[in-house]
């Protein structure tokens, strides 16, 4: 035994009793307290008894003994340990604040951002190297790809500077994730293990990038095409349905953030297929069935003792079956021409609302008072009569009628400027042919007809398609290089006459087109033909001030003025012809054929000179090209 495995058993022996001899290990009667505090009488009785750290498991009336091993004091091994613990911990809280006061008011050595490294910076400085080193990085334009998703196919290719897309590094806010200040122990730790990875900050310019994910969705969308079922007569006509396609925006400005600095490969914008609601198969069952249904019969309109008939032909004309769901069609009635055709039969002129408007007095223009009235509610009808053919029920309907207020007021045309003749220009032909007749009812509609600052007129927008139900007669008309018989023929003489007029009126030219060839009727470099529905003849009125524009005719002329305010006295000049082709001569047996002059084909300059003042302001070039006009001989 060691001496302090003695001194150790010697401290028991006096705490727990005397030595007993003749045990195979040293054993201990218990303490005299201990023995007499076990009751009386309690021989053979097996107690357990606890005393001093040590217990006697079998103890009877005569001493009871325990064997008690070596061990070492467990409260000593405890302090050393807290008392090691304790000193570690001091080393460290001094090892790492020496360490931090060393690194504090530096970005931390070895610490780098996409590969520039600022370790050991100021803040500063370390903002100044990091827009130095990155910056080529930072302003690498990203490459759009746009196309389907799932496909490698390329519909559409963007090159995107960052700048444009509001994409840029956010070099203070890098700088401040690096760390600066004083350092945690873990960014101590991470110098002494080599240092740290900072990725850069994005700063996103949400709106810009959105606006320019619009800009390419602008670009490379198609609209889906959904068909309807329309008539032609009243024979029923599908229109089909078109696929359309469109970026997914959101999906777009995740991905170029995503690759931005982090990717040089072009970035994928997926655009998906938008479907049509109704299917091609559905519109045909439609229009073989529910179609020819809603034209069998006509309706009738009532306004109180007031009835009109709307026939079968008017119906079908401004009746449409739409896509109203998956699959899903329902009648949509335009009522909007019927509640115009039919407002003097259900409401009367008189009472209906009126548009002010001018009328030309002693060579001026005057004011015609406006009034309100009543008028048909077009939509509320189109509801009803949309109603009736999908649900069924009676044709002959209430009009719903409203108060109505006129388009123009009074106070309204007297704020346009209509006060004097700007331009006029009339036109020659021969007296009594058919197309005579034509010139005459185009130019019945247009007269009165009033442009306003800004507004665009359309010739065809406004006469429609010409035919017979509106007064139009068959007459010749030039088709492919030569004269055909068609309705309507003969009103490019109407049209060349109020090109003029917007010609020394100074107004803008949107669309004109001139005639194949040159017809000595017309000024040559000055004229325009028409078609149905195009070519068009468009005009814009680029002036402050409303256009009120008038038209007279006689059997040899027709006349077009524009009254307005004057801006520019407009004169024209034109070069010699040039480039002068000669005709051909042909014949012809057709039973359809018209006989043909033969013209030479040449080129022409007009020059559009506004004067102001009489300074000259503005010099607008039309040049023209004639092909030449056939002789035909027409063989019996």
């Amino acid at each position: 035994m060691s001496p302090h495995s003695a001194r150790w058993a010697g401290r028991r022996a006096r705490t727990m009793g005397e030595p007993v001899e003749g045990a195979s290990t040293t054993a201990y009667a218990p303490p005299a307290r201990a023995v007499a505090s076990a009751p009386r009488g309690a021989e053979d009785e097996e107690i357990t008894w606890r005393a001093h750290g040590w217990a006697a498991e079998s103890m009877t009336s005569s001493h009871l003994i325990e064997t008690v091993p070596e061990a070492t004091p467990p409260r000593r091994w405890l302090r050393r340990t807290l008392l090691g613990l304790g000193v570690a911990a001091a080393a460290g809280t001094v090892g790492y604040c020496a360490a931090a006061g060393a690194l504090a008011g530096e970005v931390l050595p070895g610490t780098r951002v996409a590969g520039v490294d600022i370790g050991g910076l100021s803040p500063a400085s370390a903002e100044a190297a990091l827009r130095q080193g990155i910056a080529k990085s930072a302003e690498r334009p990203l490459i759009a790809h746009l196309g389907p998703a799932g496909s490698d196919t390329v519909d559409g290719r963007e090159v995107l500077p960052p700048g444009e897309i509001g994409l840029s590094v956010d070099v203070p806010g890098t700088v401040a994730d690096a760390g600066a200040g004083w350092p945690t122990p873990v960014a101590v730790a991470r110098v002494l293990l080599g240092g740290q990875e900072v990725a850069p900050r994005v700063a996103v310019d949400g709106e810009r990038l959105t606006a320019r994910v619009a800009e390419l969705a602008a670009a490379i969308d198609v609209p889906v095409r959904e068909g309807y079922v329309g008539y032609r007569g009243l024979e029923p006509r599908v229109t089909l349905p078109k696929d359309g396609r469109a970026l997914d925006q959101a999906a777009a400005a995740r991905s170029l953030r995503a690759a931005y600095l982090h990717s040089q490969e072009p970035v994928r914008l997926s655009v998906g297929v938008v479907s049509p609601q109704v299917s091609a198969a559905v519109m045909r069952r439609v229009a073989q069935t529910t179609a020819r249904t809603a034209v069998a019969a006509p309706f009738t309109l009532r306004n109180g003792s007031r009835e009109v008939v709307l026939s079968r032909q008017d119906l079908a004309a401004d009746l449409r079956f739409v896509a109203a769901g998956r699959d899903v069609m329902r009648p949509s009635f335009d009522a909007d021409e019927a509640a115009a055709a039919f407002r003097s039969g259900l409401i009367g002129d008189d009472r209906a609302p009126r548009d002010a408007t001018f009328e030309i007095v002693e060579g001026r223009p005057r004011v015609v008072p406006s009034h309100t009235g009543q008028a048909i509610d077009a939509d509320g009808l189109g509801r009803i009569v949309s109603g009736v053919l999908t649900d069924g029920g009676s044709r002959t309907v209430d009009v719903p009628v409203t108060k109505g207020a006129p388009r123009l007021t009074t106070a309204q045309a007297r704020k346009l400027g209509v006060a004097e003749q700007v331009s006029s220009f009339t036109t020659y032909y021969p007296c009594c042919a058919p197309r005579v007749t034509n010139i005459h009812r185009i130019a019945e509609i247009v007269n009165g007809h009033l442009v306003r600052p800004g507004e665009t007129f359309s010739l065809n927008g406004l006469v429609g398609r010409r035919d017979l139900a509106r007064g139009f007669v068959e007459a010749p008309m030039i088709l492919d290089g030569r004269y055909v018989n068609d309705v309507g023929g003969g009103v490019s003489q109407f049209t060349t006459t109020m090109f003029n007029a917007v010609f020394f009126g100074g107004f803008q030219d949107v669309q004109h087109t001139p005639h194949s060839f040159y017809i000595s009727r017309y000024p040559a470099g000055r004229e325009s033909t028409v078609s149905f529905p195009q070519p068009d003849f468009r005009w814009r009125n680029d002036s402050p001030y409303g256009v009120f524009i008038t038209t007279s005719y006689t059997n040899t002329s027709v006349t077009v003025r524009f009254w307005s305010t004057k801006r520019f006295d407009v004169e024209a000049e034109s070069s010699a012809r040039y480039d002068v082709k000669g005709f051909p001569t042909l014949a012809d047996d057709g039973p359809e054929c018209i006989p043909m002059t033969g013209v030479d084909g040449f080129t022409i300059d007009v020059w559009r000179i506004f004067k102001k003042d009489d300074e000259v302001v503005r010099r607008q070039r039309f040049r023209t090209t004639y092909t030449p006009e056939p002789q035909l001989t027409c063989r019996p």
